[in-house]
C-alpha cells in the first residue's frame, strides 16, 4: 500500500549518482518528483528515465526537481546515467531505507511508484499501476502539475 496523498513525505538521505549526499530537506520550498523504479538499464526503467530526460527542461523551467530511486548502487547509477545521458540525480538506496519508508518494497527491489511532493513536504500525487505509463510518465506528470 503506497503512502496516500496528503501524507508528510518521509525524510531521507542517500548518495546520488556522483556520491553527493541528498536529503529531502534540500528540496524545501520546491516541488519534487520522487520516482522509484526496480532496476537500472532494464526496458521499462529505461523508458521511464528517458521520458523524464526528454522533458527535463520543462521540469527545470517550472522549478520542479526530479530524483530517481532504486536499490542499485552508485556505480550502476553512473553507468545508467552515462549510457542514457540522464540529467537528474539517481539515489542509491542500497539498504532499502527509502524504499521501505515510502512503502514501495518488492523483495530486494522497489516497485514502480512515483510521488510528487509539494513545497511544504506533503505528498500531492501518487502514480502507480494503471496510471503510470513508462513511455509518457514525465510529460504526464508535467500535465498534471500544470
Amino acid at each position: 500500500m503506497t503512502l496516500p496523498v496528503g501524507t508528510a513525505a518521509p525524510a531521507f538521505s542517500a548518495r546520488d549518482t556522483d556520491g553527493n549526499l541528498v536529503k529531502l530537506s534540500d528540496f524545501a520550498g520546491k516541488t519534487l518528483v520522487l520516482y522509484f523504479y526496480p532496476k537500472d538499464d532494464t526496458p521499462g526503467c529505461t523508458k521511464e528515465a528517458c521520458s523524464f530526460r526528454d522533458s527535463y527542461s520543462e521540469f527545470r523551467n517550472k522549478d520542479i526537481a526530479v530524483l530517481g530511486v532504486s536499490r542499485d548502487d552508485e556505480a550502476s547509477h553512473q553507468q545508467f546515467t552515462q549510457k542514457f545521458n540522464l540529467p537528474f540525480p539517481l539515489l542509491a538506496d542500497t539498504d532499502g531505507a527509502i524504499t521501505k519508508a515510502y512503502d514501495v518494497e518488492k523483495g530486494d527491489k522497489a516497485k514502480r511508484v512515483t510521488y510528487t511532493i509539494d513545497a511544504i513536504g506533503k505528498i500531492s500525487q501518487v502514480y502507480e499501476g494503471d496510471n503510470l505509463n513508462t513511455e509518457t510518465h514525465g510529460p504526464d506528470i508535467l500535465a498534471a502539475i500544470h
